[in-house]
């Protein structure tokens, strides 16, 4: 089980549709307070359909309460459009940390000073990043990925 970790999100369709990744690939979701939204909003509700109720998720009301619980920071990859090393770089194990910023800005400085683990996702210099909701099925795709066949 690998621990998706959204900062702030904002726009409940995607949290709605990471959920719903969530519950597929059986992952854990974190959200970090404050939301742009209720979790009793209709819209993270038709996102995440019927699956929300099987969504095995944790909420914080603020960075430094999530940070408290972990028990390895060296574990703990934060995604960013600015970083240098690739998603496909990483060498992820179960139970890692897949963490994301909100959708407007990404993640702010003094979370990411908090980690050394920064990832991207090779992308185009057409566009500054992708959907958050895309962006989570990419690196949870790799990880998964990576974890089968580790087994194999």
């Amino acid at each position: 089980m690998l621990n998706i970790v959204l900062v702030e999100p904002e726009i409940p369709n995607n949290t709605g549709n990471i959920g719903r990744l969530c519950v597929g690939t059986e992952n854990r979701l974190h959200l970090i307070k404050p939301y742009g939204f209720e979790i009793t909003d209709k819209n993270l509700k038709r996102s995440g359909l019927d699956y929300w109720v099987h969504l095995d998720w944790k909420e914080y009301d603020n960075v430094a309460q999530w940070i408290a619980q972990l028990s390895d920071k060296s574990r703990v990859f934060l995604m960013s459009s600015h970083a240098e090393k690739s998603i496909y770089e990483a060498d992820f194990q179960d139970e890692d940390w897949l963490v994301f910023g909100k959708e407007s800005v990404g993640l702010n400085k003094e979370v990411l000073d908090q980690f050394e683990n920064h990832l991207t996702i090779p992308m185009s210099n057409l566009i500054r990043s992708y959907n958050i909701a895309n962006s989570v099925a990419f690196v949870v795709g790799e990880a998964k990925r990576q974890l089968y066949y580790k087994k194999s």
